[in-house]
């Protein structure tokens, strides 16, 4: 079964629940999930959701990617799949679509996300897609042996694994987080 609204909706509510002073920020992405328009078809407009991982290997490094279309640096990720069942499950799949990891070398730490965000994306006429926003809802993932194989070159230009300190200034506070995850389960 396909993810839902609801699905969404629920996770967003657990969300809040651990970071109840980003509800002004999601207001908006909330208003919109409640009209119930498929908000994880990528083809839904203004508003679709992604997914992210965030991977931390021995508590010391975490899986970046260089992204082609946006030329910066992030976490793996994208959208949804209609054979996607969980947004854990996409956040898995991706990580292993664009870095090659495997995924039964990784494990969940926390059932909640660990951010989400809700952002403007330009225009993409080559993928007949006007500007709107993506819905990124993020997990944190930890790993022992995970490794970098086979990345996705039409969407990656490279992947590897950044110090915290450093991926905390590419990348911003969600990595925090996703650190903050790990030593809850240690």
């Amino acid at each position: 079964m396909a993810i839902s609204d609801s699905d969404i909706s629920d996770t967003l509510s657990a969300y809040l629940e651990s970071y109840p002073d980003e509800a002004a920020q999601l207001r908006t992405p909330m208003r919109l999930l409640g009209q119930g328009k498929n908000v994880a078809s990528r083809r839904t407009f203004p508003l679709h959701v992604t997914v992210g991982a965030l991977l931390v290997r021995n508590n010391a490094e975490i899986l970046l990617i260089e992204h082609l279309a946006y030329a910066i640096t992030l976490q793996p990720g994208g959208h949804l799949e209609p054979t996607d069942v969980t947004l854990i499950d996409a956040a898995v799949r991706e990580l292993a679509e664009e870095t090659g990891v495997e995924p039964g070398t990784v494990s969940l730490t926390s059932p909640t996300p660990v951010y989400v965000e809700y952002g403007k994306v330009p225009a993409r006429p080559a993928k007949d897609e006007p500007e709107h926003y993506h819905l990124d809802i993020g997990y944190s993932f930890s790993t022992v042996q995970g490794d970098v194989g086979n990345i996705q070159e039409s969407e990656v230009a490279g992947a590897g694994w950044y110090p915290i300190e450093l991926a905390e200034r590419v990348v911003g506070p969600r990595i925090a987080r996703a650190i903050n995850s790990q030593t809850r389960i240690s």
